[in-house]
């Protein structure tokens, strides 16, 4: 379950990051941690996600964040980038990561396969849609296990 705070920050980091040419993948709020920790992955568009894109984020939306007091606690700030094995989950990351090379495993052998690799082209209440080689290809959402990036291509 996302954490109430999380579209207002999402609201107040997407300005910052877009300065920088960057975007916003995701956020999540660990409150079991002491103290909580807020962690944003940002994407830049152009070229690899480097630690400087991490850094001039995280000085500019922790001075924002202290500043409109949205967090009211004390907080640990983590900006970070979409790692290499990184599973989609969320509607936003199918938006942000179409177009990206994806691996596709099932809990059952779809078409005769539990593995399929594409290029991501959507997700909707059914499926999820890749392009395979020129081929569009729809697996059912209740047989995926996981789906996620393909840094390999």
């Amino acid at each position: 379950m996302t954490h109430p705070l999380i579209p207002q920050i999402i609201e107040l980091a997407t300005p910052i990051a877009e300065d920088f040419g960057l975007e916003i993948v995701d956020a999540v709020f660990q409150t079991n941690k002491r103290p909580p920790i807020l962690r944003i992955d940002i994407r830049n568009k152009q070229e690899d996600t480097s630690l400087d894109d991490c850094e001039k984020v995280s000085r500019a939306l922790e001075a924002i964040l202290d500043e409109s007091q949205v967090m009211g606690t004390s907080y640990v700030l983590e900006i970070s980038s979409p790692g290499i094995s990184r599973t989609l989950n969320s509607d936003r990351e199918f938006i942000a990561f179409k177009g990206f090379a994806v691996i596709i495993t099932t809990y059952a052998p779809h078409l005769g396969q539990k593995q399929w690799l594409g290029r991501l082209q959507g997700r909707d209440q059914s499926a999820v849609h890749i392009n395979q080689k020129g081929r569009a290809i729809a697996i059912p959402r209740e047989l995926i296990a996981k789906v996620q990036l393909d840094n390999h291509r």
